[in-house]
């Protein structure tokens, strides 16, 4: 395995800036936002795609610095039934195309999340159903085809394109939030180009075991999102794990991202790095530093340091 940085924790920086200051923690892969709800501050994808000058300049500071880029990331909600869901899934089809001009062959992003019927316009997640099965099980269901139709064209259209493997971020508020949904929304694509973004952060959010969730998703990790989650001792055994506030609210939350090792130990994340190695993946970690516990420079340095101590190689 091999670290890399998702660039956005560093947006106040030029795209050059940026790339030297991700070379003096001595990594040599970085992961951007070409699409979606990201900065977009390193990889101004129409730009590129329409001066092949300015692309091949952008290649070279890369090359020149011995760096290349992980994969593209294009996170967001294209199932959103509004003009800003429409935006963003052809901003999903536009990180596409620059990816094959740029000769990446690998995009990040998310399931997406539709509304509640085709008569609604507010994406709804349906987490629990209890004794409301009757009226709750039409929206899942209604959901699901929308996704499924969705996800089958785009998976065809990044084949088209040159890409070779669509790793989706199993994050809240999206179809695709754990190994169950994962398998479910691949087998009824029925297209293994399409595999997992396994950000061990959420899924210890939401109280389940990275470790076993690895297991559970063997064959399909695609990219591996090096971040930590702490339970915060006094909130989430009052409150449970559920949380709507914002993320900037540390003090108040039941649980924070945090810096790599700040939540769980550095064995922990040996143990996590093995299994997931075990499991068939051997490509690049790539930091998401979302700690807003600390300073950036402390969370980024906390966390390459727990990572570079931790991963397989």
């Amino acid at each position: 395995m091999e670290l890399a940085i998702c660039t956005d924790v560093f947006a106040d920086l030029s795209y050059t800036d940026m790339l030297d200051k991700v070379k003096s923690y001595g990594v040599n892969a970085v992961e951007m936002t070409a699409g979606g709800w990201g900065a977009q501050k390193h990889c101004p994808t129409a730009e590129l795609m329409a001066d092949e000058g300015k692309c091949k300049a952008y290649l070279a500071e890369l090359d020149k610095r011995g760096m290349r880029i992980s994969a593209l990331n294009t996170s967001c909600n294209p199932l959103w039934p509004c003009e800003t869901g429409e935006q963003y899934a052809q901003s999903m089809h536009d990180c596409v195309l620059l990816a094959e001009k740029l000769g990446v062959t690998k995009i990040v992003c998310m399931s997406g999340l539709p509304a509640g019927s085709e008569h609604d316009v507010t994406p709804n997640w349906i987490t629990s159903s209890v004794t409301m099965t009757a009226y709750m099980q039409p929206t899942v269901d209604y959901q699901w085809r929308v996704t499924t139709e969705w996800w089958k064209k785009f998976a065809a259209f990044c084949r088209e394109h040159g890409i070779k493997q669509i790793a989706i971020e199993e994050f809240p508020c999206m179809m695709v939030h754990n190994p169950e949904s994962f398998w479910m929304l691949r087998e009824s694509v029925g297209d293994d180009i399409i595999g997992i973004n396994l950000d061990p952060s959420h899924l210890i959010a939401y109280g389940a075991d990275p470790i076993q969730s690895a297991r559970a998703l063997k064959g399909a990790i695609y990219h591996v999102h090096g971040k930590d989650t702490r339970i915060e001792r006094g909130m989430a055994a009052v409150n449970g794990l559920t949380d709507w506030k914002d993320v900037h609210d540390t003090a108040s939350r039941n649980w924070n991202y945090v810096a790599v090792g700040c939540g769980k130990d550095l064995q922990w994340w040996k143990e996590f790095f093995s299994v997931v190695r075990m499991m068939g993946y051997n490509g690049d970690v790539s930091l998401e530093m979302e700690d807003f516990t600390m300073s950036t420079e402390a969370g980024v340095a906390t966390s390459v340091d727990a990572l570079q101590q931790t991963i397989s190689r």
